[in-house]
Parts: C-alpha cells; structure tokens; sequence
C-alpha cells in the first residue's frame, strides 16, 4: 500500500462497502387483508372488553381466587416465562455483537532444532546454543465490520425471538384465564343439573308411591309401577353420572391450578350468575395489537425478514480486522525490557465465500420461503381472530333467544307437572300423564342449564378472542 494510487483505491473501495452495505435485503411488509370496519353481527365500537383487566371482568370471589392461583402456579405459564428469560439471555448476546472480540495471550514456547538443520546450525554458531526460548504475553482484537448488516440482522432476529416469547406468554395467560373460567362455569352447571336430578327423583318417589298404592288397591295393573319405578330410576342414573363430571372437572381445574387434583370451592350457584348482554368487541383492526397470537405471527415475520438478511449478507464478502500486540522476547531476563520487547501486528482483509456459495445460496432462498410461510401463517392468524370473535357474537346472540325459549318452557313444563300431579291424585288423569310431565320438566331443566353454561362460555370466548386476560 506504499503506492497512493492503491491507498485511494482501497479507500474508495472500502467506502463504497460501507454505504451500499446498509442492508442488502428487502423485508416483506405485512399482509393487507383488508379487515372490515366491524365484525359480521355488531356495528362498529371503538370500546372493547379486551381492555378490562380480569379481575374485574369476572365477578365471582372464588372464580377470582382460582384464576390468581392458576397465574401463579400454572406449569405452561411458567415455562413461557422461562422461554421469555432464555431469549432475554440471548437477546443480550445478540445485542454485542458488533463489539470486538477481546483475548489475552501468555505463553512460553522452547524450539530446540536438529544439529543437523539450518536453523540448528545457525543457532549453535550465532548464540553457542541448541534450544531457543520465546517469552511471549500480549493481547488481541478481532473486529468484523458489519458492511452488509448481517450482525444487525441478527440482532433484529433475536429481539423478535424475545418478543415472541413475551407475546407467547400473553397467550397462554389468556388461554388460561379462559380454561379456568369455562371449567369453573362447567362445575357451577354439574351442580345445577345434579341438585335437579335429585329433586326430580324425590319427585318420582312421591308419584311412584301413589301408583303402588293404586295398583295394590287394583286400580293399576304393574306396568304403571314399572314405567314409574323405570321413570325414576332415569333420574337416579343421572346422579352418579353428574357426580363423576364434577370429580374429573375439579381434577382438571386443580391441575390448571398447579396443584394436586382436590375438590374446589363454588361461589356464586349458576342460577344467580348474571350473563352480560351487551360486549363490546371493539373493531377487527384492534386484534393486531391486542391479540397475542396474531402479534406472535407478526413478530414471527419481523424474525423471519431478519434471518433472510443474515442469509443474504453471507453471499457477500466479510472485512475482518484483527490487531495484536504485547511483549516478546527470547530471554525471562528481557521480556520486560521496553520499549524493546514489545511488538504489534494489524490486519485486514476480505473473506469471500467460493465453494460454499451453492450452500448459502440455498441456505438463503430456504429463508425467502420460510418468510413467505411466515406471512401465510400472519394471515391465517388474522383470519382466525376475526372469526372467533364473530362466532362469539353469534353465539351470544343466538344463545340468548334459546335461553327465553328454554326458560319458558321449563316454566310452562313445571306448571304441567303440578297440574298432571293434582289431577292424578283427584283420579283426574292417568299415571302417563304424569311420568311423561316429569319427564318433560327433567328434561327441559337439564337443557337449560346447559344452555346458561353456554351463555357463559360464550362470554369468556369472546373476551379471549379479542385479547382479554393478557393484562
């Protein structure tokens, strides 16, 4: 580099390295899907119930308590926690990259050559000796300029690893509250629709011993007896089969919970839990920012663009430079003579890949497709929200009509038992008009506590979908 000529041409060079190398790939931006300014059924609302906090969406103590517990012992949780410490680790590797790599050296290295070689004889002739030594202690730099934005495209990709995992713990909180809360719902409605098992059995007692009494009497023949004892017995089978529901319901809400499964304490009876009317879902747009998933697929992207750029900037050639420097000498008696015993050495040079630029290559389209799967996948996602929150608002729509059907006619089917019960004791109507009335009612009851379970679970779903929990 003694000639200027060379000295501007390595300059200008290295300049135009510098100011083409920002970054040598394109990202892809988002997807535009086109989301609508509000969901299929609901007009459009800024307000959103994804903006309550859990503690205030859900209003019973207990179910409260349950939901706290389950955040805080929760095995998925905390592994999503320990995922977002794990990239947090990486993250801070990630961030020195463009910091040089640092070493220290201190060695000491004996050469004694053969008699018979040049540099034994020399070494004999010059210094009357057969070995040499070499005291040697210095330090090391090693920087590599990052020309194509490969070290920063690394950095991008492991900020978003971090964010993903933070976005990934959101869901499973969401998901959580979710679970613990619709299996709460489900236990309230076994306890409903066991308490109606049971009174609907005590009701079958009083009517099957009035048609033993009719057929002891002669009245009935004994196939009254047996569709009374067969009606009850209908009845008495649903009990034990309720009881196992609630022993595997509480099992699984301990388990979400942390614990060993035992049972688990109710607070409010279904009957007397109050389901919201009117919730609002705020517009499709929100769930990009509110959802966690759908913000998990779009960092997903971001890491996906990164990688594409380390990939592409490995095509191209790395400047490295290296400096060394420290103390050298032949004799321990001189190694701290200075300034004589120091020396130093400074490198730089280009690294071009030849023979692997087939692999690379290849290395760099695989990332193009896995960042077009990425954007696939974002799509998906996004779709995905926006039909359960739809399906949400339908369903609390159309589960709340069925509710005003079902609770009129379990009313209408109560007073039909009554009235089949006191015409049957005043020999008015027959024993089938009875068992079929209590039947009827049974049934109908049954129907409708399943149907405030789903009115509930249609709360919660909506209040997920839409990214509530995660606060």
């Amino acid at each position: 580099m003694k000639n200027p000529l060379n000295r501007r041409l390595f300059a200008g060079l290295l300049l135009g390295l510098l100011v083409a190398g920002c970054k040598v790939s394109k990202d892809v931006p988002p997807p535009d899907l086109g989301l609508p300014a509000s969901y299929r059924t609901a007009p459009a609302d800024t307000a959103s119930v994804a903006t309550i906090a859990w503690q205030n969406f859900f209003l019973d103590p207990q179910l409260k308590s349950l939901i706290g517990e389950a955040l805080t012992h929760n095995n998925d949780l905390l592994i999503a926690v320990q995922n977002i410490e794990a990239a947090q680790l990486t993250l801070r590797q990630a961030r020195l990259g463009q910091l040089p790599a640092l070493s220290l050296q201190a060695a000491v290295v004996v050469n004694r050559p053969s008699d018979n070689s040049l540099n034994g004889l020399t070494l004999s002739q010059f210094l009357g000796r057969r070995h040499v030594e070499d005291y040697v202690a210095g330090a090391g730099v090693s920087w590599e300029a990052d020309i194509w934005g490969r070290i920063r495209s690394q950095k991008a990709a492991a900020l978003a690893d971090y964010l993903r995992t933070e976005a990934a713990r959101s869901a499973v909180q969401t998901q959580l509250v979710s679970q613990v809360a619709q299996g709460y719902y489900n236990l309230l409605m076994l306890d409903a629709q066991l308490a109606i098992a049971r009174r609907n059995i005590q009701l079958n007692d009083s009517t099957l011993r009035i048609i033993q009494l009719q057929f002891q009497a002669g009245q009935v023949t004994a196939v009254a007896v047996q569709q009374a004892q067969a009606q009850q017995l209908t009845a008495s089978r649903l009990v034990p089969q309720f009881e196992q529901e609630q022993a595997v319901q509480e099992n699984a809400l301990s388990v979400l919970s942390g614990r060993l499964p035992a049972g688990i304490t109710r607070g409010t009876p279904l009957e007397a839990v109050a389901v919201a009317r009117q919730l609002a879902a705020g517009v499709p747009a929100d769930l990009l920012r509110r959802r966690p998933d759908i913000r998990s697929a779009d960092l997903a992207l971001v890491r996906a663009n990164a990688l594409v750029g380390v990939a592409k900037a490995s095509l191209y050639p790395a400047l490295t430079i290296t400096a060394q420097g420290g103390l050298d000498a032949f004799k321990a008696s001189n190694w701290f003579n200075i300034p004589a015993s120091l020396f130093g050495t400074a490198t730089g040079g280009l690294v071009a890949p030849v023979f692997q630029r087939r692999v690379l290559r290849t290395q760099y389209d695989l990332a193009k497709v896995a960042r077009e799967q990425t954007v696939l996948q974002f799509r998906q996602a996004v779709l995905v929200g926006v039909e359960e929150v739809s399906d949400a608002l339908i369903q609390l729509d159309k589960l709340d009509q069925q509710q005003r059907f079902a609770a009129a006619r379990v009313a209408t089917l109560r007073q039909a038992t009554h009235n089949a019960q006191q015409l049957f004791q005043n020999g008015l109507a027959n024993y089938l008009e009875v068992i079929t009335a209590q039947s009827n009612a049974l049934q109908s009851e049954l129907e409708l506590a399943t149907l405030k379970r789903a009115q509930l679970d249609a709360t919660v779903s909506l209040y997920r979908s839409v990214g509530g929990g995660a606060q």
